[in-house]
């Protein structure tokens, strides 16, 4: 239970967690209007994320791997796959030498509609970030991989006691 905050740390801590939250909701809009202009479904736009940062990290997701991720069965991952393939979002790629490993790309046409869509927020927080010198930026990046790690933490412990 959260109860009044005594100290200048303590006012400061819950009023970052307040602006975290903040922040999430907003993603969250940002998200949801980029998949209603493009009529994609939620569950789309999560994979579509997924594959983005699984590429980005050059650990591109298999169908599976991606379904884990997402909590879905296989069924349902195809269907979501399928859909995005279709619009032109995501691609299936054979890369490896055992050329039954599927791996999933972010589509060309897909992407261009996500540069569009996003180019004028990246534009923003550029802006922001001009603000704050490499030490600066290190600290805040240590602090959101912590709060990530947590927040992944706690997601993982609650999905498995369901």
């Amino acid at each position: 239970m959260y109860r009044a905050r005594e100290s200048e740390r303590d006012r400061l801590r819950e009023e970052i967690v307040n602006l975290m939250r903040s922040y999430s909701v907003e993603a969250q809009h940002v998200g949801q209007a980029f998949a209603q202009r493009h009529g994609l479904h939620p569950t789309d736009l999560q994979a579509l994320i997924a594959v983005m940062h699984a590429e980005g990290r050059g650990d591109p997701l298999t169908p599976g791997r991606l379904g884990e991720a997402l909590g879905l069965s296989s069924g349902a991952t195809t269907a979501v796959i399928d859909r995005l393939e279709r619009s032109g979002h995501l691609r299936r790629t054979r890369e490896s030498a055992d050329r039954r490993v599927v791996h999933l790309r972010y589509g060309a046409p897909g992407m261009a509609l996500a540069m569009q869509f996003f180019r004028p927020l990246g534009e923003r927080t550029d802006v922001v970030m001009a603000d704050f010198d490499d030490a600066e930026l290190a600290t805040v990046h240590r602090f959101l991989a912590g709060m990530t790690q947590a927040l992944s933490d706690h997601h993982r412990d609650v999905r498995s006691d369901g």
